[in-house]
């Protein structure tokens, strides 16, 4: 185990050591996503001035709430972008041309460095910009924070950023085993998109079913915000760890019974 865990340290510490040196020898694909990114979080930003302008509360949550919600959905977003999303994002064009083949052959998990190969240091400043959203939306909703409040978010922050990761790869292991993606990567973004206005308090019924267990993006920004306002019970905090226990199982899953049905572009 202890080997192991060396092993994927000193892995990490190379894919890292490669992506830089490879991003500075482009400066400019190293500097244009900090334009990129941080002109799409403004223009979101903007939207979401709007759809929020008029309202004065969904649910039992007012404007300070909501705020740290989108605060807290961004940063979840932008440490996705940041650390997994364009290597992940890369599986099924290395499923279609065969180069997974490559992964297959090392050493080393394949999905382990499919994961960390191509970071984004260019979605940095989208960390820094939900910060200060979630920063504003505390001071909004005029509460003071504990210790261990903030202790507590960050947490939720870091399993639902793992739940995000588990949602992407296992939309994505799907190329193992269909050849199109269009329409799964359509719900994907529709999905998102959603959540990203309606906080899981909104939803009820079947579509409280749909986003809190079986597209469980309603429970991603949620809970955090659930946390540091301290309006979250036992129960919620026990429903929450569970559904990401179930899709590390079910990503574990699916990712390895789909490398079993991978044809190899030798064979």
């Amino acid at each position: 185990m202890k080997n192991c865990m060396r092993k994927n340290i000193c892995v990490l510490r190379e894919l890292f050591y490669l992506r830089f040196h490879a991003l500075m020898v482009f400066r400019l694909d190293f500097l244009a996503p900090f334009f990129v990114d941080g002109s799409m979080f403004f223009i979101q930003l903007l939207a979401f001035g709007a759809v929020y302008s008029h309202v004065d509360a969904i649910g039992n949550w007012g404007r300070g709430e909501m705020i740290i919600y989108i605060g807290t959905f961004s940063l979840i977003n932008a440490l996705n972008m940041t650390i997994y999303f364009f290597g992940v994002n890369t599986i099924p064009q290395k499923v279609r041309s065969g180069e997974l083949d490559l992964y297959l052959s090392k050493p080393i998990s394949p999905l382990f460095r499919l994961t960390f190969e191509n970071i984004s240091p260019g979605s940095v400043p989208l960390i820094i910009m939900s910060i200060g959203i979630i920063g504003y939306g505390i001071r909004t909703l005029h509460q003071t924070l504990s210790v261990t409040g903030v202790i507590g978010y960050l947490f939720w922050v870091l399993i639902m950023t793992i739940l995000y990761y588990e949602m992407e790869v296992i939309i994505r292991s799907a190329s193992l085993y269909i050849v199109s993606m269009a329409r799964l990567e359509q719900l994907e973004e529709a999905c998102i998109d959603l959540c990203m206005k309606l906080p899981g308090i909104a939803f009820y019924g079947e579509y409280k079913i749909i986003f809190y267990l079986v597209l469980p993006y309603g429970i991603m920004a949620t809970l955090p915000v659930q946390r540091i306002i301290g309006k979250m019970n036992a129960g919620t905090a026990a429903y929450g760890i569970g559904v990401v226990v179930l899709f590390s199982i079910l990503t574990a899953v699916v990712w390895k019974q789909g490398l079993k049905h991978y044809h190899s572009a030798s064979s």
